[in-house]
């Protein structure tokens, strides 16, 4: 896994450990040999599973990147069909670059223009996924998860409150992003 990778492990409505993959698999680890069931999120509030078999070096060797072989980086640039009408071709081909310097440059800059809406919706997100699977029987869910998607920062803390501390942290610290500004 990427080294950036950090994830989150409870068990039952208790902190476990964050932090990068290899780390949080050793902990859940040790929890699941003690007889725990812990549970692990990452940073999309998605539930993920760790191949927690053999050694600890076999486990975090598991979580490493592969290796990078020797020679020029893949770019990852993927050919596809584009659509366009005569009078875009030839706008494009007026381009410095060319088309397809020209086409990158218009994605990014849209890409740019929504971020900060793409952002809170990601977060929103991942806050619900995490809250639907750790505290769905919690009191005040329901209502909680209304006013993450109303944007009601002050009513989802008031209503979060009385859940587990560490569940009620990691839900706000997850959120956080989808009651920013834009």
């Amino acid at each position: 896994m990427d080294e950036s990778f950090t994830c989150t492990a409870f068990e039952g409505g208790r902190h476990l450990a964050t932090g990068p993959a290899a780390v949080v698999a050793l902990a859940v680890k040790q929890a699941v040999a003690r007889g725990a069931s812990p549970l692990v999120f990452d940073r999309t509030g998605r539930q993920i599973d760790f191949d927690l078999r053999g050694s600890d070096a076999e486990v975090t060797a598991r979580l490493e990147p592969p290796a990078r072989p020797a020679g020029r980086p893949k770019l990852g640039v993927v050919a596809r069909e584009v659509t366009l009408l005569p009078r875009h071709w030839d706008w494009l081909a007026a381009q410095p670059g060319g088309a397809s310097v020209a086409l990158r440059k218009l994605v990014e800059a849209a890409r740019n223009a929504g971020a900060g809406g793409e952002r809170q919706r990601l977060a929103r997100e991942a806050a619900d996924r995490f809250m639907g699977a750790m505290l769905g029987d919690a009191p005040g869910y329901e209502e909680a998860s209304r006013a993450l998607y109303a944007g009601d920062a002050d009513r989802f803390q008031t209503l979060s409150e009385n859940w587990p501390a560490d569940l009620r942290d990691h839900a706000r610290s997850l959120a956080g992003p989808a009651f920013e500004a834009m």
